[in-house]
């Protein structure tokens, strides 16, 4: 049974999210819809695009995800189609695929222009439900990318380096996404804070000016309302306050520094 995921920042008070699928269930009645989530910031590309790296892989081979963070819908900016890893996308090209298209080879790109694939009449405010969403339910269907439109190598990525930056004694970090527990993921990976023999370096981790300490294997390793780091599920390091929120704390911290002492 065919999958579309839906990824947007339309939230749940309105009528945005069950437009977009009853297109899709009335063109593919016999697709399964998964909500990824609806609750990204309006307007964050930033944090759509590593949402949506992040569950690329969870789903099996054929998955149409179908993101619409889309604040320059009505402007000249192009719709996208790309297949990673036997899996599509449906998106803006405004820099959703960027994590993406960092962690898996493309397999197709094409700009989506075939008017045959939208519903019969397009909003200029609404591009999701009238292109996004019929496009994602005939991909589903088992039409193929090369048919919505041209080929294109050229696409958005966002100015996100994909890693820390190595330095004297150390790394600088930036942070690239803050989930709704306050908790702020960086770009620094698991792998370069590892020896060669496996282990974290004996390190201390500063943010903002200020040494929180080593990294942390959870939250527990430090009482409640302390600062700590630690790997998170995603294999990066984050930065978190123990029952508390970090993006609080530091609303305005884009680096972080972690020293090899």
């Amino acid at each position: 049974m065919p999958i579309i995921t839906l990824l947007t920042d339309y939230g749940f008070r309105d009528h945005y999210v069950g437009e977009l699928k009853g297109v899709i269930q009335t063109i593919a009645p016999e697709v399964t819809i998964v909500d990824i989530t609806h609750d990204i910031e309006p307007f964050n590309l930033r944090q759509a695009a590593f949402v949506l790296q992040r569950i690329w892989a969870r789903f099996p081979l054929r998955t149409v995800h179908c993101a619409v963070v889309d604040p320059g819908v009505g402007s000249d900016r192009r719709i996208i189609l790309g297949q990673y890893a036997g899996r599509f996308v449906v998106a803006p090209d405004n820099g959703l695929v960027t994590w993406v298209h960092r962690e898996y080879a493309a397999e197709a790109m094409v700009v989506v222009e075939d008017r045959r694939y939208f519903l019969p009449q397009i909003s200029s405010t609404f591009h999701g439900r009238d292109i996004m969403a019929p496009v994602a339910a005939h991909l589903a269907k088992g039409v193929q990318p090369r048919a919505f439109g041209r080929v294109t190598e050229c696409f958005e990525i966002l100015p996100i380096p994909p890693r820390a930056e190595a330095t004297d004694g150390g790394w600088l970090g930036c942070v690239i996404y803050s989930d709704r527990f306050g908790n702020m993921v960086t770009n620094i990976r698991e792998a370069q804070l590892h020896t060669s023999h496996g282990t974290p370096p004996p390190g201390e981790v500063i943010v903002d000016g200020t040494r929180i300490g080593p990294i942390r294997s959870a939250f527990c390793d430090v009482p409640a309302g302390a600062m700590l780091a630690f790997i998170g599920g995603s294999g990066l390091l984050e930065i978190a306050v123990n029952q508390g929120s970090a993006t609080q704390r530091y609303a305005s911290v884009e680096q972080v520094r972690v020293e090899v002492r």
